[in-house]
């Protein structure tokens, strides 16, 4: 069982309309409601790709119940603590004329001491049963972003792999715990590391680093550019498939559920690329978020290039465990 870690989830109101004017008065839309947040993201892709998972995040309020229901109604397993704010929610405008959309975030809701260790205490005894924990998205709170490093450091306790997909003033903390798997979008990295990380040498040397920081693998994504990928002290430029981005909203969760499944099922690291690559690619092509299913990337994997930066590939699977 695969286990996603959701900090600040979100209840998306999406408004659908056929046509937006600008300074004009749109009735009539049409309104889904949708559970987001990184980690439930993963999730839902994951369903897709036929492996078994839960989500634990925090939950609260009347948004928190609108939440549960939109999780049940797409069939993804959970299970949460309770919080006394009201879990943060997003109204996303749809215009289905050229298939654009704009994004208005409420604000992040208040995370206590008691709801963050009663978090700790339960994701403790998860990552003892799980297979691989993975922690995506922001932290609401300085004290909630705690959660992170926690988990990371429990995760090497009890030899489980742990990916960290986080951004942020809390991600050093992350990194100096060591997960297995650091993913992160290249603009993320570069504010949050504060470098300019605008060349290949300079990406490289990154790499070299978090190496040295006993990371395993790094993800380095940017959209429909090349990607950077360390596998051990290896490393890797990867020429992605061209495409007319629509949407790029969780691209880069569609990206880690392609490797979870890659390390579930015992694929090669190159396999493994490709298919994170092809999905993330696949999931920028629709409105959709996480919805992509393997068979519809065969195009896109095909498209997909594997470049050494120094050292020759490996051949053999040197996936890690």
């Amino acid at each position: 069982m695969i286990l996603t870690v959701t900090l600040n989830p979100l209840l998306e109101r999406r408004l659908h309309f056929e046509k937006l004017k600008q300074n004009e008065i749109h009735r009539g839309g049409r309104e889904r409601l949708l559970a987001g947040g990184k980690g439930i993201n993963v999730s839902r892709q994951l369903n897709l790709l036929g492996i078994d998972n839960l989500a634990f995040t925090f939950i609260g309020g009347n948004n928190g119940k609108l939440l549960k229901e939109c999780l049940i109604r797409e069939g993804i397993k959970f299970t949460s603590v309770r919080i006394n704010d009201e879990t943060r929610w997003a109204a996303v405008i749809i215009n289905e004329e050229d298939s654009t959309l704009s994004t208005y975030f409420s604000s992040d809701p208040a995370i206590s001491t008691n709801e963050v260790e009663e978090f700790k205490v339960r994701l403790e005894k998860m990552i003892q049963n799980c297979e691989m924990v993975v922690f995506s998205g922001s932290a609401p709170t300085e004290d909630a972003a705690s959660i992170i490093p926690f988990g990371i450091d429990t995760a090497n306790k009890f030899d489980k792999i742990s990916i960290c997909d986080t951004y942020g003033s809390s991600l050093m903390n992350c990194i100096d715990a060591s997960p297995t798997i650091l993913h992160n979008n290249l603009d993320e990295l570069r504010l949050s590391l504060n470098q300019s990380l605008s060349t290949q040498r300079e990406i490289s040397e990154l790499l070299s680093y978090l190496y040295s920081r006993d990371i395993k693998q790094v993800h380095i994504t940017d959209g429909e550019n090349d990607s950077y990928v360390s596998n051990f002290d290896f490393h890797y430029k990867i020429i992605n498939s061209s495409i007319e981005t629509i949407d790029s909203t969780g691209s880069g969760d569609s990206y880690v559920a392609g490797l979870i499944y890659g390390l579930h099922n015992g694929l090669t690291f190159e396999e493994t690329i490709k298919i994170a690559s092809s999905l993330g690619a696949a999931n920028a092509l629709r409105l959709n978020v996480c919805d992509v299913k393997l068979d519809e990337i065969n195009e896109l994997k095909s498209e997909i290039k594997i470049e050494s930066i120094g050292k020759k590939m490996k051949t053999l699977n040197d996936t890690p465990s």
